[in-house]
């Protein structure tokens, strides 16, 4: 006959046989607690080691695109001034729209850092602080392409009415034109408020930005996307054609015989300049559409890392490259800013 029993932890086997006078006891080795128990402490390993990859992800994602970042904004910062440590950018009328154009860039630049490190640190916001930033964001970035669609303008008024360039293109002018500027983006800025107003603000209030707080956040529904699709190409577009009319009216304006050739040179270079910084300015509007079509695509980590590059590539070198270039292929800009950002060496300047 035979006969067993079992304890909690172990199970014990005690058989007794006919034929033998000897009691065999089996222990079987086998344990549930301490099964459990390894699981666990398995799991917490596995836990801890993907806490710590997400952790040197996020310090590297962090630091690719800071690092630039802070750069960019010393060159920006140096360059804006630059604009104001002299009368004759004060008083000159492109200096003062290139001010405006390079201040808008360095907020947007400053705010991007801002959101993007939210992002990287997957910061939930409540969607009102979402919707303040992503205001600020909207509103400076409808001001680049604003003001390149006046600075051709003045630079064809320039080479093309040239005696009449002192009266038309003033600095009072000038001012009532940025002023203008910023009211326009202000007014789109408003008109996508009106938007989000359509919807209960009681429910709004208690909303949570699941992921990515950003313009796409934003979009509401069909009516905001389709809004913001029609101003971005009524802007660009506007500002397109009247670089592209400048350009060929300059052109055609140098081989008169009455225009200052170097004159028209040099304004024919600044508004190819102006079709870069354009195109720069435009590439970032390409920037949420992207990263929205990689998102649905690519594994989480593949895509924080393009995300990051594409951040990099088309929101941060847009928002100093253009300017830098602007300043260091101008000759009265150029010397004041190296003085600058060379540990203030000696360097005579004119005006």
């Amino acid at each position: 006959f035979s006969f067993c029993f079992s304890s909690h932890c172990n199970h014990f086997f005690l058989c007794w046989c006919n034929n033998s006078s000897q009691v065999s006891i089996y222990r079987e080795s086998f344990s549930s607690e301490g099964s459990m128990l390894n699981v666990s402490q398995s799991e917490s390993n596995m836990t801890t080691a993907s806490q710590n990859q997400d952790l040197l992800r996020i310090v590297l994602i962090s630091t690719l695109s800071t690092v630039p970042s802070f750069v960019f904004l010393y060159i920006n910062g140096t360059i804006l001034f630059t604009l104001r440590s002299k009368p004759v950018f004060r008083d000159t009328c492109r200096y003062i729209l290139l001010y405006n154009l390079l201040l808008a860039d360095t907020v947007q630049l400053a705010q991007s850092q801002v959101q993007f490190l939210l992002s990287v640190c997957r910061v939930k916001l409540a969607y009102s602080l979402c919707t303040v930033l992503s205001m600020l964001a909207n509103l400076t970035t409808g001001i680049s392409p604003l003001t390149l669609v006046v600075m051709p303008l003045e630079r064809y008024v320039a080479v093309c009415y040239p005696l009449r360039h002192s009266s038309i293109i003033t600095v009072r002018n000038t001012t009532v034109v940025i002023i203008a500027i910023w009211a326009v983006s202000s007014l789109n800025n408003l008109t996508r408020v009106l938007l989000f107003l359509k919807f209960s603000l009681e429910k709004i209030e208690s909303w949570q930005i699941e992921d990515v707080c950003s313009r796409i956040a934003l979009v509401l529904g069909a009516v905001t996307a389709e809004y913001d699709r029609a101003y971005i190409c009524v802007v660009f577009v506007s500002a397109g054609v009247a670089t592209t009319f400048s350009y060929v009216s300059v052109i055609i304006a140098a081989r008169s015989a009455s225009t200052d050739k170097a004159l028209a040179h040099k304004a024919r270079n600044t508004l190819l300049l102006h079709l870069v910084q354009l195109g720069l300015s435009l590439s970032s509007t390409i920037y949420n559409p992207l990263i929205i079509a990689l998102s649905k695509i690519l594994t989480t980590v593949a895509f924080l890392w393009v995300q990051n590059v594409f951040y990099v590539c088309f929101i941060i070198f847009p928002r100093c490259l253009s300017s830098l270039i602007y300043g260091l292929r101008d000759q009265t800009i150029r010397p004041v800013l190296l003085y600058y950002l060379c540990c203030r060496l000696k360097v005579k300047i004119s005006g």
